[in-house]
C-alpha cells in the first residue's frame, strides 16, 4: 500500500484505554461449539432500559465463558449483575462471575444489566458470539477445512476475470469513523470466510479489521471487528497476512508498523485473542535502506516451503525484496535480505506482492502490484521453480496483465478501474499458501473511478474476483 503514512496515532482518552485494556484481559477458557441467546428488554424508560440476557451452551462443557456483541444505537451498559462487563465503544464483552463459570451442556445460564440510551431506537443486537463462537441456536455439524478452489491444473498464459459488486465497505461505529477497507487476507476455515484487512479511517489513520461469515453473500452484513481493540493496539497497523503456521499449531497476523510485525493467536475466530506486536527485524535491513529512495517500506508477504520461511517486501521505489530463515526457526533469524526484482521505472514494479504455491507440482505463482499507464493500479504475474528461484515473466504488461480493468468483465456497473492490493483463495490455510490454478479467485481492492483527493481516505472496497478461462 502505498504510503504518506509512518506516524503514530494515540488513544483520544484515558477512558477508552482502560476500557480495551479490560477487554484484553476477560478470560476465553475454550470454545463453544454451539450456543443460544435469548436477549429480552425488561423495562425502558426515556434515557435508559434494562435487559436480560439469557445463554445456553449446546457444546461441550464449559469451564469458564465470555459473551461478545456489538450494540448499534450507543447503548452504553452501566451496571451489570450475574457477569463481568467491559465495554469499549459499541463492542462489549461480559465473562462469568466466580460461581457462574461452569456450564455443562445444554446448561444455561442468565445475568442482567441496566444501560443508558439515546431514547430514539434501542435495537437488540444480532452478534451474539460466546467464546468466539456465533450463537446461531443451534450446533453446527463439525466442517473440516474444505478445498475452496478445485483440483490441480496448468496457469494459462493469459487471464479473464469476471467481478461482481463490491462485497465489503467501510463500517463506521461510535469509536471508529472509518473510509476505507482494503489490502485483504482471507483463509477459509471449518465451514467460515475469515477475513482481515486494513481500515482508512477519514482523519487518514491505519489501522486493521476482522469479519467473518459462512457464504460471501452474507459478507456486506457481517460484523467488522476492530482489532485496535485487542492486544495489536492502536497506531499504525496495516496490510495484513493471515496464515496458520502449523509446526506451532498457531495463527499468524503479518502486517506492517513502520517495520514488518506479527501477531498470534490459537483462535482464528476470537478477534480479541491476538497478541501484541512484534518485530520480525529489529530495524530496516540495511539492502532495503540504501535502495528505498523516497519511497516507503511496505506490505510483508510470509511464505514456507518444506524447509525455509521467507518474507517479502516493497519499496514503492522499483525493488521487491526478499529474506530467509528457517521454518525451525520462524518467526525468528530473518536474515540474507535481497533484491529479488528490480525495474527503473518504479510504478512497474510497486507493492502488495502475493506469492503461492501452484497445488500438484513444483511451481510458485508471484504477483506484483504495478501502477499503469493511465495511472491505475493492476496486477502482473511471474512463475518460479522455487521461492528463492529466478521468476519467469508470466501474465506482466499492460496489454496482457494477470489482472487488470481490460481482462475483466464486471456484473452489473463497471464500479472500479482498479484492481488492486488482495489476496487469492488459498487451497488451505497453512504456511505453503497453496492454491488451485483451477477457476482462481481473488479478493482484491476497488474503488470508485472518480473518486479523488488523499490516497489515505480514497473510498477502497472489497470485492472478489473469478477466473473465466480456467485450463481445467
Amino acid at each position: 500500500m502505498h504510503l504518506n503514512r509512518l506516524r503514530s496515532w494515540i488513544v483520544a482518552a484515558a477512558t477508552a484505554v482502560i476500557a480495551a485494556l479490560a477487554l484484553l484481559t476477560a478470560p476465553t477458557a475454550q470454545a463453544a461449539p454451539g450456543c443460544r441467546v435469548d436477549y429480552t428488554v425488561t423495562n425502558q424508560w426515556s434515557n435508559g432500559f434494562g435487559a436480560g440476557v439469557s445463554v445456553t451452551n449446546l457444546g461441550d462443557p464449559l469451564t469458564g465463558w465470555r459473551l461478545t456483541w456489538s450494540f448499534t444505537a450507543g447503548q452504553t451498559i452501566t451496571q451489570l449483575w450475574n457477569g463481568v462487563v467491559t465495554q469499549s465503544g459499541a463492542q462489549v464483552a461480559v465473562s462469568n462471575a466466580g460461581y457462574n463459570g461452569a456450564l455443562a451442556t445444554g446448561a444455561g445460564t442468565t445475568f442482567g444489566f441496566n444501560a443508558s440510551w439515546n431514547g430514539a431506537a434501542n435495537p437488540a443486537p444480532t452478534d451474539f458470539a460466546l467464546n468466539g463462537t456465533p450463537c446461531t441456536g443451534s450446533t453446527p455439524t463439525a466442517t473440516p477445512t474444505v478445498t475452496p478452489t478445485g483440483g490441480t491444473g496448468t496457469l494459462p498464459s493469459s487471464f479473464r476475470w469476471r467481478s461482481g459488486p463490491a462485497l465489503i465497505g467501510p463500517k463506521s461505529d461510535s469509536g471508529h469513523s472509518i473510509a476505507a477497507v482494503k489490502d485483504p487476507s482471507v483463509v477459509y476455515h471449518n465451514g467460515r470466510w475469515h477475513v482481515f484487512a486494513s481500515t482508512a479511517s477519514t482523519a487518514g489513520g491505519y489501522n486493521l479489521v476482522y469479519l467473518n461469515f459462512t457464504d460471501w453473500a452474507q459478507a456486506g452484513a457481517a460484523t467488522h471487528h476492530y482489532l485496535d481493540q485487542s492486544a495489536i493496539g492502536t497506531g499504525y497497523r496495516a496490510a495484513p497476512q493471515v496464515f496458520y503456521f502449523a509446526p506451532q499449531n498457531r495463527w499468524y497476523l503479518v502486517y506492517q508498523t513502520g517495520n514488518a510485525s506479527y501477531s498470534t493467536t490459537t483462535d482464528i475466530t476470537n478477534p480479541r485473542s491476538w497478541s501484541a506486536p512484534q518485530h520480525f527485524y529489529s530495524s530496516m535491513p540495511d539492502i532495503i535502506r540504501q535502495n528505498i529512495g523516497s519511497g516507503y517500506w511496505v506490505d510483508m508477504w510470509v511464505i514456507c516451503d518444506a524447509v525455509n520461511c521467507y518474507l517479502f517486501s516493497s519499496d514503492d521505489n522499483g525493488h521487491l525484496y526478499r529474506s530467509q530463515t528457517t521454518v525451525a526457526n520462524f518467526p525468528n533469524g530473518f536474515t540474507n535480505t535481497v533484491i529479488v526484482m528490480q525495474d527503473a521505472n518504479k510504478y512497474n514494479l510497486w507493492e502488495a506482492s502475493n506469492i503461492y504455491k501452484i497445488k500438484g507440482t513444483d511451481q510458485y505463482l508471484l504477483l506484483v502490484e504495478a501502477i499503469g499507464s493511465d495511472g491505475k493500479r493492476y496486477f502482473r504475474s511471474w512463475t518460479s521453480t522455487g521461492i528463492a528461484g529466478t521468476w519467469t515473466r508470466l501474465a506482466d504488461t499492460e496489454s496482457n496483465p494477470f489482472a487488470r480493468s481490460n481482462n475483466v468483465t464486471f456484473d452489473g456497473a463497471t464500479w472500479t478501474a482498479d484492481i488492486s492490493h488482495g489476496e487469492m483463495i488459498r487451497d488451505g490455510i497453512d504456511q505453503t499458501l497453496t492454491i488451485s490454478p483451477c477457476q482462481l479467485r481473488y479478493l482484491y481492492q476497488g474503488k470508485d473511478p472518480n473518486a479523488g483527493g488523499d490516497y489515505n481516505t480514497l473510498p477502497w472496497k472489497l470485492a472478489l474476483l473469478t477466473q473465466t478461462n480456467s485450463t481445467c
